[in-house]
């Protein structure tokens, strides 16, 4: 007779002696029949079990650790949907204090109790907030005064995130962009208000670029937007797109003006979940005052039991991640931030020297100045190399680590790079363990005979531009 309660250690050879184990996992029909809990929690867990590690992900800004007690507080908050204010007012209550902590560390001129933001899930939608805040201020500017209000377009360097592109197709305005160069490889402040007029609803540098590490200058963007204001009569302001930065400079840079205490500077968003240091998905958006966050963009219910007011462009969303940012801000404290983002620094500046010292690399930036980096090629050696980045993505795949190699922005498209992004978990040993991986791959790539199939295309690509590699 089968005992009622079958012991945890023998479950998977009852699970694994079972029909759906041996049969396909379902693609395209809902299965006619049930399938067990254990069973179903195995298939579901046997595919994702090959993929890299999420610690070893260094591609992904996103959080990949948090204590237990945070994973407990946010499993325990699973079922809860944030908009149901009226059943859960405290969660309110608490993305309040968040926006105002936020606020405040950004260096809020407000005075209001509760301080002028929106939660998003993830800083894209925090970046869309920002951004249509913007467009409709200067459309309700336009409309006053009598002139067209068509042809909207928005400022930003050409490093920008993905999220910018689908906001400004999306609403219809013209992306003007700041093209890179080996020279400049932040924000040409020069260039963008050369293309800026009457219809830029904004200009965005970015604190954290994506695509390299770096930030722009905005304390300088604000000073010569300023200038430009004054000898134009527009009203241009600056959206920060702080994705990263938001959480790193308050901390690590206190002394560098780049938020609110800039006159211009009306709007900033940031990720919680990168560096704010929360499993994804969470995003903060905060205005400068209440008068900036546009009346249009509060949308009202009265079917939740109460009348609830919320700015956003989802309504349903989750309470977890505002109780995990919640929670880290009482846990750590600024000291405890601090000392994360410092420790994540200093290992992301480690990576950087070793890297630095290898012949065949090259660093893009002399300096480190968020916890990501990223590097080339060294232009002599990759003449004679038989190999390139995406051969040394794939080798570092192998023992688990996720290292993108990925093709620069336009302007600078020929330039293959690296990153490393260093979060909250990556520790000393890690890292020595990956530089230790990393001298390996190379060490085998310099025993090769002939060029790598992406060498070959890399080669095939040079010579349609003029360059001949030869070996």
């Amino acid at each position: 007779m089968k005992q009622q309660n079958t012991p945890a250690s023998d479950a998977p050879a009852d699970i694994f002696g079972t029909k759906e184990m041996r049969s396909p996992a379902p693609v395209e029909f809902i299965p006619k029949d049930k399938t067990a809990p254990e069973i179903a929690y195995q298939m579901v867990r046997d595919e994702t079990y090959p993929q890299t590690q999420p610690r070893l992900n260094l591609a992904t800004f996103v959080t990949t650790y948090m204590d237990d007690y945070a994973t407990r507080l946010m499993n325990e908050a699973i079922n809860v949907n944030y908009i149901d204010e009226t059943e859960y007012p405290r969660v309110a209550v608490m993305c309040g204090r968040c926006i105002n902590i936020l606020a405040n560390l950004w260096n809020t001129p407000e005075k209001a109790e509760w301080k002028a933001g929106a939660v998003g899930i993830g800083s894209s939608e925090a970046c869309m907030l920002g951004g249509v805040a913007a467009w409709l201020r200067w459309r309700n500017r336009r409309k006053a005064a009598g002139k067209p209000y068509d042809k909207p377009n928005l400022v930003m360097s050409a490093a920008y995130q993905v999220v910018w592109e689908k906001f400004c197709q999306l609403w219809q305005i013209e992306l003007r962009t700041v093209p890179l160069t080996p020279e400049r490889k932040t924000l040409d402040i020069d260039a963008a208000l050369k293309i800026c007029d009457e219809n830029t609803i904004c200009i965005v540098p970015i604190a954290g670029v994506t695509w390299s590490g770096l930030n722009d200058d905005v304390e300088a963007l604000d000073k010569a937007l300023d200038a430009f204001n004054q000898k134009t009569g527009y009203e241009i302001p600056i959206h920060v797109d702080a994705a990263s930065g938001g959480f790193i400079l308050p901390f690590l840079n206190p002394g560098v003006k780049w938020d609110f205490r800039l006159k211009w500077v009306l709007s900033i968003s940031t990720s919680g979940h990168k560096f704010g240091l929360v499993y994804p998905g969470l995003g903060w958006v905060v205005w400068k005052d209440k008068k900036y966050l546009p009346d249009e963009m509060s949308f009202s219910v009265n079917y939740l039991g109460a009348s609830i007011t919320q700015v956003g462009l989802n309504f349903s969303r989750p309470a977890a991640q505002i109780l995990g940012q919640y929670y880290n801000f009482i846990r750590l404290g600024f000291e405890g931030y601090r000392e994360i983002q410092h420790n994540s620094m200093e290992i992301a500046r480690y990576c950087h020297r070793e890297i630095g010292k290898m012949k065949c690399f090259r660093n893009f930036a002399e300096e480190v100045v968020n916890p990501l980096f990223i590097w080339s090629l060294d232009p002599a050696y990759e003449k004679t190399a038989k190999w390139t980045l995406f051969d040394l993505q794939a080798a570092l795949q192998q023992s688990g680590w996720m290292v993108p190699a990925y093709t620069m922005p336009k302007n600078i498209e020929q330039t293959v790079v690296m990153r490393i992004v260093v979060r909250q978990g990556m520790s000393r040993d890690m890292a020595d363990m990956l530089l230790g991986d990393i001298r390996n791959a190379v060490a085998e790539f310099e025993k090769l005979r002939y060029p790598t199939t992406s060498r070959l295309k890399f080669e095939a690509n040079e010579h349609q531009k003029g360059k001949v590699y030869t070996h």
